[in-house]
This record gives structure tokens, sequence and C-alpha cells, in this order.
């Protein structure tokens, strides 16, 4: 017979998979218990009313449920966080350390064609001159290839619009969630359109560019603050 899952193993399992901090998640429970509604990170947490002993809990992203549960009034009266003792039991580091390996960043030697969901991290080599296409979507568009490489090996890159003017020649750029494809016999890495390019700043952090996050003329505007702050170093 299956044994009930506690509120503090379900509370678990549900910061793994939505990625957020244990303690932000306890203390955003027991804001929303005692104000209504509280948020962490982009998860919402609201609460729907209370039956005998127990507080009713919705937890939504973007407006989508992720769970509605009851939890105990003793569990919010805890002083340590009980999700934390649960989070060090082998089940929920077997759990992590699968979740972590589904995330696996490739080399480009290892890449092949038709592979889904791949991360990878190369330095940019060549982008080639921009070209004015007319895509099956019935618009125009600017497209060009740029060649990434790794100690394993090279791969074109296929950038469009925004991305093209988003990375420059000796960026170290990360793709999260691209696909590789063929084209004209060649093998590429493509970011599409739920993939994130992202680029290594001087600063010490990565600048993202996610899905329709900026506009052309934002993006113009960010290469050349780059490449002003790159005229001015000292070598």
């Amino acid at each position: 017979m299956r044994s009930k899952v506690s509120s503090s193993e379900y509370l678990a399992f549900l910061s793994i998979k939505y990625e957020v901090d244990l303690d932000r998640l306890f203390y955003a429970i027991i804001s929303a218990s005692e104000n209504g509604k509280s948020t962490c990170g982009n998860l919402s947490v609201e609460c729907r009313g209370k039956q005998k002993n127990n507080v009713i809990l919705l937890i939504t992203k973007c407006e989508k449920v992720v769970a509605q549960f009851p939890i105990s009034e003793e569990f919010l009266k805890e002083r340590n966080n009980p999700i934390k003792e649960i989070r060090k039991t082998n089940l929920f580091h077997k759990y992590s350390v699968t979740k972590d390996n589904r995330r696996h960043s490739f080399q480009i030697g290892e890449l092949r064609m038709g592979m889904k969901k791949v991360n990878v991290k190369a330095k940019v080599l060549e982008i080639a001159k921009p070209t004015l296409v007319f895509t099956r979507f019935g618009n125009y568009a600017n497209v060009a290839n740029a060649l990434i490489a790794d100690e394993t090996g090279t791969i074109k890159l296929c950038l469009w619009n925004q991305q093209i003017d988003f990375i420059s020649i000796g960026d170290t750029v990360e793709i999260e969630n691209g696909s590789t494809s063929t084209f004209r016999g060649e093998k590429q890495l493509r970011i599409g359109r739920k993939g994130v390019l992202a680029t290594w700043e001087f600063d010490g952090k990565w600048s993202t560019l996610p899905p329709s996050m900026f506009s052309f003329v934002q993006l113009r505007n960010l290469k050349h603050i780059k490449n002003e702050f790159k005229s001015n170093l000292i070598i």
C-alpha cells in the first residue's frame, strides 16, 4: 500500500521542479496563510480558506494551477523550515541529480543531427554577413550563421534578427534548449522559439536574450555600449 505523502515532501518536490529557494517557499506559504496571497519566484501562493486545523493553499504559475492542497496549522508554526530536512534525504538527492542530468551541457563534438533540448557553451569565431530572406510565415527576416567552437570542435549557429546583433566575435556564448539540424548537408545548431541565447559580460554575469525579450533598436544600443567598453580597455 502506498504511504501518504507529507506536506514537507510535496513542497520539497515542488521546490525542485520549479527551482525555488526553500526558505522563500516556506515563508511565502506562511505569508499567504496570514495575508491571503504571496509570491515566491515565478510562483503565486494563495490561501483559499480553512478547514478544521488546515489551511487550503493554491499555488499557480502564470495563472496556471500548479497545486492545491491542505497544510496543517502546526506545520506553519514550525520555527525551523521542515522542507529543508526532507530535501536532505536520499530520495530527494537522487531526484535532484536526475533533474540536473537532464540539463546536461553538451560539447560540440557530441552533437548529432536531430538532437533537441541542447545546452552548449562555446566561443564565437566568425559571424557571416546577414542575409534578408522571405520566411514561410510571410515576412522578411535577417539571418546569419556564426561559427562557434569549444575544445572538441566547431559548428554553425543559426541566428535571426536581434540575435545577430546580440553577439560579437570573441564572445563566450551559451545556448539553452537549442536543437541540431542540417542545411545543405552541413550540421547546424538552432536556438528556436523556446531557446535562450546568453553572452558572458565583463562584469562576470550572463546577459541573456530569451525569445522576443528585446527590440532590435534596444539590442543595437546594447552592442554599442559593449563595443565602447571594449575600446576603452587598456591591454
